[in-house]
């Protein structure tokens, strides 16, 4: 099954703040639901055309757990070894947003690249859940995007600030159940140049490992999110970019890049 979360369709010019609903997509065709679908999938509502609203993230995380360098040659692309256990680094909840939403280039920074990912949501809370038991957690999957400040990453020595902009987080278009993620392309092109093009079997560490790994030292919540690693062909976008990911058979997310001034211009910044 595929589930989305979605708001009506306004005016551009509309000052009405809009609450995000889910539902569950069946084709061209949205059945609203009462709560998010890995509390219990609860159908409220009449059915209308998925063409009537606009997608927004289909996740609500209370945090988003990412893995860095999990794809040998995006280590080595980068002067970096490989690490001897999966390399965990967090993402604000702030940085998330949705199909076809801008990303922020910051003001600070002089070098923005994309990182084309596939992304798993937890479905239940769990701590120390054993490698063989990983898929018994995860209740869904979908496509990210990493964005990533490279100058401010390699000159803090830490992550967090180049990592955690506000919009630094593409996700979407929807969570997938039935999604297979084994042996499955990663792609990512910019203005429609593939820049990245790798394969979930390359991932150094796999989605069992990680969530092992990481539930070992912290609580996972429902609707948390796991960034699985990006393949190697990163690289620099600029204001007026559009940074498209794709993951084979399970969908394709596209964001445009736009500066702070024009971020402010559409109220998308204080």
């Amino acid at each position: 099954m595929r589930f989305i979360r979605f708001v009506e369709r306004l005016p551009a010019a509309s000052a009405v703040t809009l609450v995000p609903a889910w539902g569950l997509l069946d084709g061209e065709t949205i059945y609203p639901l009462a709560h998010a679908p890995y509390l219990g999938v609860v159908v409220q509502g009449a059915a209308r055309p998925v063409t009537s609203v606009r997608l927004v993230a289909p996740v609500t995380p209370t945090k988003l757990v990412c893995v860095g360098r999990n794809y040998a040659e995006h280590a080595a692309e980068l002067g970096n070894e490989v690490p001897p256990e999966p390399l965990i680094f967090l993402k604000p909840p702030t940085t998330v947003i949705g199909p076809d939403e801008a990303v922020v280039y910051p003001s600070i920074s002089s070098r923005v690249d994309h990182e084309g990912e596939l992304a798993l949501v937890i479905g239940r809370r769990c701590r120390n859940v054993a490698e063989a038991d990983a898929a018994s957690v995860i209740f869904g999957y979908t496509v990210a995007n990493d964005v990533t400040a490279r100058d401010l990453q390699k000159q803090d020595g830490q992550w967090t600030r180049g990592k955690g902009f506000d919009t630094f987080a593409p996700v979407g278009p929807w969570l997938d159940t039935a999604f297979d993620p084994a042996g499955k392309a990663v792609r990512c092109a910019v203005n429609g140049a593939l820049r990245q093009d790798g394969n979930t079997a390359l991932l150094i560490y796999s989605i069992g490992r990680v969530i092992a790994h990481v539930t070992r030292f912290m609580t996972l919540e429902p609707g948390d999110l796991i960034l699985t690693g990006t393949p190697a062909g990163v690289g620099p976008v600029q204001p007026g970019d559009v940074m498209t990911v794709e993951v084979e058979g399970l969908g394709t997310l596209s964001n445009p890049m736009i500066d702070e001034a024009e971020a402010r211009r559409r109220g998308l910044l204080p």
